[in-house]
């Protein structure tokens, strides 16, 4: 009998241990759950950023020097995550994300890629005065005599993204020439380009069809300033008119000179996706 109680009690306390086992089981999971909550939200300075207030860097600074509370607590913090219902206040007054925007503006001669000129000049800024109540940028620049194809966002990643080189973003330029373009010389440009000491890659270039010699497309990935009519100087050719017609896969298509339009979901998806 004492034996058949002892076998007893050493079940029942065997049974009595599985709930610590289950304990044990269950602290993991807990630290999983804490570890993707500290993930979410969004970093201070992209907030601020993303609310117009100035740049990510920038935004640091005025972190650090005390401008920023959150929920009514002074934050200096650098990579304090903000959470959706956090209340954030710049200089005490509350903001927030802008929401985004994104515009593609066919732009004329004569307007530099500048957010303002000190000496008067017309800024694309001006042609679309009207197209957005928050404060977004050109992605890249057009020199004044370039027209064509410019976007503008104020989202930060997506223009980063589109001005990087590594990323392979697609320009497709039609350049008119003081004088027709050689064979020869059209062969010279899809060889190795050296301009001021660095290798341009020419993605392609051809005559325009059903124009002449004068007329000429040239693909290229690459952002540097004024680097098209570069190019042709370098093989002594003057670039009296240049046009970008292509941007990201974008196209002028029903976009008249000095008019804006708003990208679609699907442009803004297909350009988030490159």
């Amino acid at each position: 009998m004492n034996s058949n109680k002892n076998s007893s009690r050493r079940r029942q306390d065997s049974k009595s241990s599985k709930p610590k086992a289950t304990k044990r089981n269950f602290k993991p999971n807990t630290k999983k759950v804490e570890k993707k909550e500290e993930s979410t939200g969004v970093r201070l300075n992209k907030y601020i950023a993303n609310s117009g207030i100035c740049s990510r860097r920038e935004a640091d600074t005025f972190i650090k020097h005390g401008s920023v509370e959150v929920n009514g607590n002074l934050v200096t913090e650098m990579g304090y995550k903000v959470q959706p219902n956090d209340v954030v206040k710049f200089d005490g007054t509350t903001i927030s994300p802008e929401q985004k925007k994104y515009i593609l503006l066919n732009k004329p001669k004569n307007y530099i890629t500048t957010m303002d000129d000190d000496r008067g000049r017309k800024t694309v800024m001006d042609l679309i005065a009207n197209a957005s109540k928050e404060r977004i940028y050109p992605v890249g620049r057009l020199d004044r005599n370039t027209t064509g194809l410019l976007l503008f966002t104020n989202d930060g990643d997506l223009a980063k993204k589109l001005t990087h080189p590594k990323h392979n973003v697609r320009k497709l330029y039609h350049a008119s020439l003081d004088r027709k373009l050689d064979l020869k010389d059209l062969e010279k440009l899809r060889g190795d380009v050296i301009i001021e000491g660095r290798k341009v890659f020419i993605d392609a270039v051809s005559y325009v069809d059903g124009q002449p010699k004068t007329e000429v497309g040239i693909e290229i990935h690459s952002g540097r300033n004024r680097i098209v009519r570069k190019i042709f100087e370098h093989i002594g050719y003057k670039v009296v008119k240049l046009d970008r017609v292509i941007f990201a896969e974008l196209n002028k298509k029903n976009l008249p000179r000095g008019r804006w339009r708003e990208l679609t979901k699907q442009e803004v998806i297909n350009l988030q996706m490159k």
